[in-house]
């Protein structure tokens, strides 16, 4: 696998978003778009990024703080929310756009893209999955489910427009109402659709190396499935 590498793409606005990318070292099975944490691109997100590209994706995670001038935060709480809050839901799209862009660059065919992200990230990754027409998505410990978050859209809007199959992952510490309830909806969709729980976890489930193991293989399997 290549070096991990940012790109600056000039936008319309004036401003340079960012990219995060990886190439596999062999054929290129399709590419992914990795949406980050609420806290930006951290050191968790590039191996997120490194790891998928291992797997043979072409992969790219565009920075949503760039406007910002921020790449990762590391403030405490209140700044982050401060972040978040200060997101433009219309320019989160255009970002997004930019990076599926950068893929169909590279040949990569919208049949053959998918997204995916954690917390913020994974609730964008919804978003995305119901306003444009990709190849699979998947949604980790994304929050605004019944309460916007920031300036998003709730989830529960949201998943009845999904347009490509979707799995969800969150830890079963997460309100199950609210979790029953998002799985409800994106079956309303009539596209592919899962959600998984791990019992005894919460939002950071990854901490625990059997359940992130488990988590890692689901994600590749839902894009190995559905990204043909």
């Amino acid at each position: 696998m290549s070096e991990i590498r940012t790109e600056a793409v000039p936008l319309v606005d004036g401003s340079d978003l960012r990219l995060t990318v990886a190439e596999p070292d062999g054929p290129t099975r399709g590419g992914i778009v990795v949406l980050h944490e609420a806290r930006g691109v951290t050191d968790a997100v590039r191996r997120l990024v490194e790891g998928i590209a291992g797997d043979g994706w072409l992969v790219v995670a565009p920075h949503l703080y760039h406007r910002d001038g921020a790449d990762e935060l590391d403030g405490d709480r209140a700044e982050v929310a401060d972040h978040v809050a200060r997101l433009d839901g219309e320019q989160v799209m255009a970002d997004t756009d930019t990076a599926f862009g950068w893929l169909a660059e590279h040949e990569v065919s919208a049949d053959r893209m998918g997204v995916i992200g954690f917390d913020l990230g994974g609730s964008v990754a919804m978003l995305v999955a119901a306003r444009r027409t990709l190849g699979a998505a998947v949604t980790v410990a994304g929050g605004g489910i019944t309460e916007p978050l920031g300036p998003l859209p709730t989830l529960l809007s949201a998943a009845p427009g999904l347009t490509c199959p979707w799995l969800g992952i969150y830890g079963d510490r997460d309100d199950a109402d609210a979790l029953d309830g998002l799985l409800a909806a994106a079956r309303e969709s009539e596209v592919a659709t899962d959600l998984v729980t791990y019992p005894g976890r919460g939002h950071r489930f990854d901490d625990d190396p059997a359940t992130a193991e488990d988590a890692w293989q689901r994600m590749l399997n839902w894009f190995d499935s559905h990204l043909r």
